[in-house]
């Protein structure tokens, strides 16, 4: 068969990911912060676009909430009946320049006023105080203005609060030059991380004056600073306190037995009986094992609730969108249509425009179906947990994302992304999306399964429930739950018991013989 070039015509379809789908996805999957962010640097790019605050969407003859939602055609239907923006422009620009004069008369039209940077230097508010606070208006030498930054006040972190106390404590110039370098190897916790052989080898000097250094070190604030390991830092702030005696040392050097709860090890190491044991664990939980997490800079961020549901009168819920969780976006259309009037236009610039107009009116679509797809996915999520809204986290059903997909018809990874970093307010409390959608759990009688949390809350209660006289064991708590209707290996309730920090009930009768020993001591 010979070999010949020919043409044919076919056709066929194929699924493309086009850059505003891809960015539509994920917007889908963004945060509150995020999403103000990815809007502020949109808004910064494209004319077109603004920003409205609740403040000003609620005020008389502007555009409300219900307007941002708006798809672009009902948009420019409604713009075009607005009215012609060129000539509520001229309107606006006459009554402007006929009351010019009266509104000189009644509002303070100084230059100083209108144009602050061009009014020439400030005379001084009390000259015979310029001398000491150059930040006055008028007490800069150069007549250049402060800047207000610089009085904003910074948190201070753990190294700035130990080199402050330096000076105080050491005077030797080599001394101090040490201890800022063992200030420099404290961890976030205000544990020291270097080794002092180093710093003596750094600096030349014997091992046992760095030590001392380091011994001097550990008495400054906060207690328990400059620690090298956990026993060390609890046996600095017991000094502090002045309660380190040899009892206490004992049971500072064997912590291993604190937590195995092995206390007739401990009394004997000890030399105390039951109630002085008790009063030393007390005074041990009350220390802080990272004394420097108090001096943490990292700005803690609100948690802003993106839906809101409440009891409605009928019996139902009320699935709501949080209002300050909706960026407030629109087309700025006015300022489109004066820019599309001007003569001279060159097609650069047109397709600018152009453009523009389209990113912001796929903005506005994107993030419209943003807000709808989140309320769907949570009206069904309310639906399927109606007990638990109602009963609490005893009637939490077991839950997965096909369910939830499968019942509003969307795909599982859209609500995947939808129930990511997004959070619900509800009678019983703030829940992140994802805690809804629970591992099931067999039952023991063939019935409804249990959902995995609902049955760590049930073992959690079980255990804080229990006597001193009757702790239960992982295989008394798999009997409890079993004739609760619920089918559990006593190696998947170890698992929970452990994920929860619960310890194993030979430590737990232990502790609570040792309490009611003292207590009834007492």
């Amino acid at each position: 068969m010979a070999l010949a070039a020919s043409l044919h015509l076919r056709q066929s379809q194929s699924l493309v990911m086009t850059p505003q789908l891809m960015q539509s996805i994920q917007l889908l999957q963004m945060t509150h912060l995020e999403l103000n962010r990815f809007i502020e640097q949109e808004v910064e790019k494209n004319p077109l676009l603004e920003i409205v605050s609740g403040e000003e969407s609620g005020r008389d003859g502007e555009r409300t909430d219900d307007d941002y939602l708006l798809p672009s055609e009902e948009r420019a239907q409604a713009a075009d009946a607005a009215g012609d923006g060129e000539n509520q422009r001229d309107l606006y620009d006459s009554a402007v320049s006929g009351n010019a004069a009266a509104a000189g008369d009644t509002l303070d039209g100084g230059l100083d006023n209108m144009f602050p940077d061009d009014a020439g230097p400030r005379a001084a508010d009390a000259p015979e105080l310029i001398g000491q606070w150059k930040s006055m208006p008028g007490g800069s030498e150069d007549g250049a203005a402060y800047d207000l930054d610089d009085f904003v006040a910074s948190r201070k972190t753990l190294k700035d609060a130990v080199e402050e106390q330096i000076p105080f404590l050491l005077s030797g110039e080599i001394e101090r030059l040490i201890a800022r370098h063992l200030a420099d190897q404290l961890d976030e916790a205000g544990y020291l991380t270097g080794s002092t052989a180093e710093t003596a080898l750094r600096f030349g000097k014997p091992v046992a004056e760095v030590e001392r250094v380091l011994s001097r070190l550990q008495e400054l604030d906060p207690p328990g600073v400059f620690a090298r390991t956990l026993g060390e830092c609890l046996a600095i702030q017991l000094r502090a306190r002045d309660r380190f005696d040899p009892a206490m040392a004992a049971l500072v050097d064997n912590l291993e037995l604190l937590a195995r709860r092995d206390f007739a090890t401990l009394r004997k190491l000890c030399g105390v009986n039951e109630e002085d044991l008790v009063d030393m664990l007390a005074e041990i939980r009350a220390l802080d094992p990272k004394p420097g997490l108090r001096f943490e800079t990292a700005a803690s961020e609100a948690v802003v609730p993106d839906i809101v549901v409440r009891a409605a009168p009928d019996g139902s819920w009320q699935v709501e969108l949080n209002a300050d969780a909706l960026p407030r976006v629109l087309v700025n259309r006015d300022y489109h249509t004066a820019v599309s009037r001007r003569t001279g236009r060159d097609s650069a610039e047109q397709a600018f425009l152009n453009e523009c107009l389209q990113t912001a009116n796929w903005l506005t679509r994107s993030l419209d179906q943003r807000a709808r797809t989140i309320l769907k996915v949570a009206a069904e999520i309310v639906r399927q947990q109606d007990a638990f809204l109602v009963h609490g986290v005893d009637h939490l059903r077991p839950l997965n994302l096909k369910t939830v997909a499968e019942a509003i018809g969307m795909h599982e990874s859209t609500v995947s992304r939808v129930t990511s970093n997004k959070y619900m307010l509800t009678p019983r409390g703030l829940f992140e999306l994802k805690y809804f959608f629970t591992v099931s759990i067999g039952s023991a009688e063939g019935g409804d399964a249990h959902s995995a949390e609902s049955v760590r809350h049930r073992i959690r209660a079980l255990i804080s429930q229990e006597s001193a006289e009757a702790v239960l064991s992982d295989d008394d708590i798999v009997d409890i739950l079993r004739k609760g209707g619920v089918e559990l290996a006593r190696r998947t309730v170890a698992k929970y018991r452990e994920a929860m920090n619960i310890p194993s009930s030979v430590q737990r009768r232990r502790e609570k013989r040792a309490l009611a020993r003292a207590a009834a001591a007492s």
